[in-house]
């Protein structure tokens, strides 16, 4: 390898797929004496990677934890795995986990090759996720597309179709994204209106750049947060459930954990905290735990296990279906 940047990245690639190296495997993987892997190591060095040397006969190098995190090189099969992971993780219901899988999304799909996000694009679309989704799912590329005219400050468009079904075309300017129980949020300012708006992204469809940048206003409210808060009138989550279970902590959080608070009360005891938006998905996670469990609060989710408990009951029964 005679270009001395392409075998740097070249080595940087080796070194992130393997704990410990040789340094013999390393300058023979890479066609070059010790003496010449020695100057390119210290070329990653002077990158910013902490690369450490093992002295001795059976001495290498490996790739150690930093102060920071360094640029990384993916082969295409990792590329594609890191696309399609980060488009699930950004419909979690993980607090915090969501933005920050659509702010790395943003960065990755940005230096994507066309030939891989068409993988990518293939694998999620045979791809079915366990993860509790509210019915009204986000599309991963409008997602993305419009994460990416926030950063860029450049005014969008898109079709609309407003609660009482009445669908717009809208020129904006984006603002931020703000995900607020399982949904997501658009705050922009609306061009044709003259106003402030928010939008929820299952109701957007078709987002696209106009090329055209702005010059961001000041949103009339504390945080992004707030003012979708205070324009859809209601409170996310809408729920406060809190369940004594039967079983050790540690069990139930390796089961639910993503989705609740566990606390430990006693030996094989434990307290289940959640703030859904919609009772069916805690009553759903709730029955994988496998354990006796009692509802402490709201009453509405003792009434929806009630419910569920009769229509099983019935459909587990002997009878005949007609």
């Amino acid at each position: 390898m005679a270009d001395t940047g392409n075998r740097t990245l070249r080595l940087l690639s080796l070194m992130q797929s393997r704990r410990n190296w040789a340094g013999a495997d390393l300058a023979r993987r890479l066609g070059v004496s010790v003496r010449t892997l020695r100057r390119d190591v210290e070329r990653l060095r002077d990158l910013g990677y902490p690369v450490e040397a093992q002295p001795g006969i059976d001495g290498g190098y490996r790739l150690a934890p930093g102060a920071s995190l360094p640029p990384l090189v993916l082969d295409d099969d990792e590329a594609v795995a890191l696309v399609v992971g980060l488009q699930a993780a950004a419909q979690t219901a993980v607090a915090g986990m969501a933005e920050a899988s659509v702010r790395a999304l943003t960065k990755v799909v940005q230096v994507l090759p066309v030939r891989l996000r068409k993988r990518a694009d293939a694998l999620r679309a045979v791809t079915v996720s366990a993860s509790w989704r509210s019915e009204a799912s986000v599309d991963p590329h409008a997602l993305t597309a419009v994460a990416q005219a926030c950063r860029d400050t450049e005014r969008l468009e898109f079709g609309y179709t407003a609660a009482t079904g009445e669908r717009t075309e809208r020129l904006v300017e984006p603002f931020r994204l703000v995900a607020l129980g399982r949904r997501w949020y658009l705050v922009a300012y609306d061009v044709s209106r003259g106003d402030w708006r928010s939008f929820r992204l299952d109701r957007l469809a078709e987002p696209r750049s106009t090329g055209a940048r702005f010059a961001p206003r000041p949103l009339p409210a504390d945080d992004p947060a707030a003012f979708v808060r205070a324009g859809i009138g209601t409170r996310v989550p809408t729920h406060d459930v809190e369940v004594v279970v039967q079983a050790p902590a540690d069990d139930v959080r390796r089961r639910i954990g993503q989705w609740a608070t566990v606390d430990e009360l006693a030996a094989g005891r434990c307290r289940v905290r959640m703030e859904p938006d919609d009772l069916s998905w805690p009553a759903l996670a709730l029955g994988m735990v496998g354990a006796e469990f009692t509802v402490v609060s709201p009453p509405e989710l003792r009434d929806l296990l009630e419910e569920w408990s009769g229509r099983f009951t019935r459909a587990g029964s002997d009878a005949q279906v007609g």
